[in-house]
Formats: structure tokens, sequence, C-alpha cells
């Protein structure tokens, strides 16, 4: 059975987003990232990506994702409304939409992916919210040296959540990006 993993990217100072809740400035790595053996590895390893709808809304047209989307996978966007308009899919990629919360997006991921991975596209505020299901395996923090000094930072609200990170694995990626891997232990929660 493949992990849950949960990732996302921070500033040195801690933000997940800038004040606009853009992750844009998180990124002067953008094209490198996606051609790294780190990313190329994450992609083999993914059976189902689950996000929620800023994340997903943040593509200039969502029908790209078929085309142009890394991951070509089954997709679980968590949403509190359906969109009109349902998005391109291809005999790989498509799209659920669920209405449930992060609990039930992670599950049906989970039976979708097999004995893959599922990876949960990371924001400030999802982060917490998924840890709190308890079905988060690894937590994947890539940290960026940049400074936002303002914005929104991940574990703002960690209260009621006892849990231990282990940490696996640490990388050095160019253009300054330290990857860092912890399983996730959740204690008496």
């Amino acid at each position: 059975m493949g992990k849950v993993i949960l990732g996302f990217t921070v500033s040195l100072d801690g933000f997940a987003e800038d004040i606009s809740g853009s992750v844009n400035s998180l990124y002067p790595d953008h094209e490198f990232l996606v051609q790294s053996d780190y990313m190329k590895e994450s992609i083999l390893t993914t059976g189902a990506v689950v996000m929620s709808r800023k994340e997903y809304a943040m593509a200039d047209d969502v029908d790209l994702y078929a085309e142009y989307y890394e991951y070509q996978v089954p997709i679980f966007v968590v949403t509190d409304t359906l969109p009109e308009k349902h998005p391109k899919e291809n005999d790989n990629l498509t799209f659920t939409f669920v209405t449930s919360g992060y609990g039930d997006a992670i599950r049906k991921a989970k039976v979708a992916a097999g004995d893959r991975d599922v990876n949960i596209i990371g924001s400030a505020l999802t982060c917490m919210v998924c840890l709190k299901t308890l079905l988060v395996d690894e937590l994947q923090i890539d940290t960026i040296p940049i400074l936002l000094k303002d914005g929104f930072r991940p574990f703002e609200s960690s209260d009621g959540l006892n849990i231990k990170l282990e940490r696996i694995k640490s990388l050095e990626l160019p253009e300054g990006r330290m990857h860092v891997s912890y399983k996730c232990n959740y204690l008496g929660n």
C-alpha cells in the first residue's frame, strides 16, 4: 500500500503563502524543479492527488490539466461547491470533486492510487486540516531561501494535534531549496 504524503513549500520565515494567498514567489526554481530527479520520482510513485479548490483554480485554464499537469493520475478536489462545468480529462487524469471534506477525499484517493502514493498538494490552510485527519503518513516540507515577511503559516493552529515527526530524508536542491521528509507518528489523538 502506498503512503499518503502532504507536501508544500515554505519561505525561510515560515510562510507557505504570501499575504494575497499566492504561492508563486515560493517557486523561483519552478522550471528546474519540474525537471529534477526528485520530482520525476514523485511523479512515478504517485497514484492519486488531493488538492483544495483553491489549488485547483490556480491554473489559468483548468482544462489544461489533462494535457500539461505533471501528475497524470486521478485528482480529488476538496470543495464546498461543484464546478459549473466539469474540466477536461484523459485516460489517466480524472477529476472527482469531494464536498464531504479532506478525510473522505484522502480515503477515495487511496483506493484510486492502489499500491502507489497519494500526494496532497498542500497550502497553509490545508496543512493542519489534513494532518488532523490522522491519515497522513509523510510530511514533505521544502524550504526556499526567501523572506516573505507576511502571509500564511501552515502550523498556526496545531492545537489538539499530538504528532511526532521523524526525519526520514533530506535533500539540498539547486537554487537553495531544501527538501525534508518526515514520517508522521500520531500520539494519542
